[in-house]
């Protein structure tokens, strides 16, 4: 059924992700604050690594569950329940930061809770998507929510290190709450309709453990859905340790202002390709646009692991941020039209959590890699010193470099596999596009609001 343009769920749109927008700057605030606070009060690498885990473990953990929940409930009041619990544990760090009662295990259980609440957000958020934006635009709305996280991840940085030293960390900590408080309000004045019941819907219904496990049977049933997903998995393991290796890479040759300057650069091209994504909406064939970007990923990885300098690696940095949105745009707007859109919470929990469930192992194995076999192969008289060392040169950072040109290779062939598996390129045409009535579009921002199913209090899982 082709869907005709829904301005007025447009526009709905429009109002949550300007509160989510507004909600992830905040986020990024604490993170930033919060990561300081650690790192000056213990010194130690570690525990600040461990912030990072605690936040995005439990997330993944929970996801089937919420995604599951999300499906039952009213998405917006999902969105609401998130935001709000996210908010009241920024709220008891800003507390216990004020009467100086913070303690760093204090701030590992109340992250790990906030990314619990987290884990409802991004599941009811992406189908909320699904049913008040035109099929037609989901690679533009997909390029705005990005853009978010662009805009997020550039200010963020900058605007907490200029607080910190008027507000100090907990007057930072207070505007993210504030934030969160800005987020309920703007779910509060719209309506996300509930999707009409499908054929799917119905068969995964039954007890909360097995519609959580349904998401998992309905990718498993579509082969080009759970090829897209494995493809993602792998090369999300490759971003992992790019992400924990970029910064030693760097330093292993210059500044730490002149790595600064190539992050700015990097976030500047995740800016970019969010606006291309958000205006253009992505190719026809979105599946070729997935592996044009991941092909073009792997050669920047690769190109980034010979002898070091500067201008290359800010050309990389920038060229790897701009594909992100454009890959993850066209991906989200795939698994927008061929699921269901009454399973979409529990179906894009599970594809969040085994996506993802690949990072943790990613940030676990790159210290050791790095440190105890790459950089030791390449060191002064390393094994590979007299061979691969005469290419792209020996001593500190190089082993890394040669991590970054396997890793590089290794996202060229995960794509090439990608390319060769006809189900995942044809993804496209062998699954129906989902139909959405046009008439269940959501109603105008400012209407009274119908009686929704908010989560039942005190419910226990």
């Amino acid at each position: 059924m082709t869907q005709r343009p829904g301005h007025r769920g447009f526009r709905t749109f429009l109002v949550i992700w300007s509160g989510q927008l507004v909600s992830l700057t905040g986020s990024g605030l604490t993170g930033f604050a919060l990561g300081v606070w650690v790192y000056q009060r213990t010194g130690s690498v570690t525990q600040f690594a461990l912030i990072s885990l605690f936040t995005a473990l439990p997330g993944i953990v929970f996801s089937p569950l919420a995604g599951a929940l999300v499906d039952r409930w009213d998405r917006r009041w999902a969105m609401i329940l998130s935001d709000a619990g996210a908010g009241l544990c920024t709220l008891i760090v800003a507390l216990l930061l004020a009467a100086n009662r913070l303690e760093v295990w204090q701030i590992y259980i109340l992250m790990a809770l906030s990314s619990t609440f987290s884990a409802f957000q991004w599941p009811a958020y992406s189908a909320s998507i699904t049913q008040l934006v035109p099929k037609e635009h989901f690679g533009r709305a997909s390029g705005m929510v990005q853009l978010g996280e662009a805009f997020a991840q550039i200010a963020s940085p900058t605007l907490a290190g200029v607080l910190i030293g008027v507000i100090r960390v907990e007057g930072i900590i207070l505007i993210d709450f504030l934030t969160f408080i800005f987020a309920v309000v703007t779910l509060s004045l719209v309506h996300v309709p509930k999707p009409k019941a499908t054929e799917e819907g119905k068969a995964g219904q039954g007890s909360l453990l097995r519609e959580a496990a349904y998401g998992w049977k309905y990718i498993r049933a579509r082969p080009g859905l759970l090829g897209l997903l494995l493809l993602f998995a792998a090369t999300n393991f490759t971003s992992g340790i790019v992400q924990v290796l970029f910064t030693p890479l760097v330093l292993s040759f210059t500044t730490a202002a002149v790595l600064g300057t190539i992050l700015s650069i990097g976030g500047l091209g995740f800016l970019g390709g969010s606006l291309t994504m958000s205006a253009w909406g992505g190719p026809k064939v979105r599946v070729y646009g997935i592996y044009v970007s991941l092909l073009l990923q792997g050669v920047v990885l690769f190109a980034a692991g010979f002898p070091p300098q500067v201008t290359v690696l800010a050309a990389a940095a920038f060229l790897y941020f701009f594909n992100h949105p454009i890959v993850n745009g066209c991906s989200q707007a795939i698994w927008q039209s061929k699921t269901a859109p009454d399973v979409q919470g529990r179906v894009f929990a599970v594809r969040r959590m085994i996506a993802w469930s690949s990072l943790p192992l990613a940030y676990l194995a790159a210290g050791p890699l790095a440190d105890q076999v790459f950089e030791p192969l390449l060191a002064e008289g390393g094994a590979l010193a007299s061979s691969v060392g005469q290419i792209i040169g020996t001593g500190e950072g190089r082993g890394i470099g040669l991590l970054f040109i396997i890793l590089g290779i290794v996202s060229l062939l995960a794509t090439a596999v990608g390319i060769l598996y006809p189900r995942l390129r044809q993804v496209e045409t062998e699954l129906p596009d989902i139909t959405i009535d046009g008439d269940d579009r959501a109603s105008e921002v400012g209407t009274s609001l119908e009686p929704s199913e908010a989560p039942p209090a005190g419910l226990e899982l």
